[in-house]
């Protein structure tokens, strides 16, 4: 019974994606959160999996599609939140977060594979993670690892060898956390709803 879980927050004008202004203002980061999350969502929606949880920091909103049970995350440190969304699983189980709407649906299904390994860890360009999958979810494998720093990727993986998993990787991307890292992203993935908006964004901003 595999699970797909999503760690987002509810894209609310000055609690999201403060690091993209000043080049655009809190609404349009916003915007450009939501566009993301929205990204996000579909591509889990078109994914095999039997559950599909957003774990969410704020208040649901329509933007959510059917199909997607949605939990509060609980409080804590990001660590302890992460182990909290894992401890919601019964099975097999990947994790992601919705700064990367050029994820697609094959790169999931890869991350949910777990015929030749314990786990998935997915790595992001800036050190961290963008994806990580447990094929027998312990949510001990996440707390105390010291998370948004430059090393949070090495000790992540390196806890989940020192474990005795066997560790495949994910192909490494880009989470949109700057004007420069949605530049980027939206280049790579001109499809999506994110691309869209941040051209017109831009555009209007030139």
């Amino acid at each position: 019974m595999s699970t797909l879980l999503v760690i987002a927050k509810a894209p609310v004008a000055g609690r999201v994606k403060t690091r993209l202004t000043p080049q655009f203002t809190p609404q349009q980061a916003a915007d450009l959160a939501l566009a993301s999350l929205q990204d996000t969502l579909a591509t889990v929606l078109a994914t095999p999996a039997a559950r599909r949880v957003l774990v969410l920091d704020g208040q649901p909103g329509p933007w959510i599609p059917e199909g997607i049970e949605v939990v509060p995350q609980c409080t804590g440190g990001l660590d302890v939140r992460l182990a909290a969304a894992f401890a919601l699983a019964e099975g097999p189980a990947l994790l992601i977060g919705m700064d990367t709407p050029q994820i697609t649906p094959g790169l999931l299904a890869l991350g949910l594979d777990f015929t030749e390994a314990d786990a998935w860890f997915g790595p992001a360009d800036d050190g961290g993670f963008w994806a990580l999958g447990l094929a027998d979810p312990d949510p001990a494998l996440l707390l105390g690892v010291p998370m948004s720093v430059t090393h949070t990727g090495e000790v992540q993986r390196q806890r989940l060898t020192d474990a005795g998993l066997a560790v495949r990787d994910l192909p490494e991307l880009c989470d949109v956390d700057t004007p420069a890292d949605a530049k980027r992203v939206a280049a790579a993935a001109p499809w999506t709803r994110f691309a869209a908006l941040h051209h017109g964004l831009c555009a209007v901003t030139r």
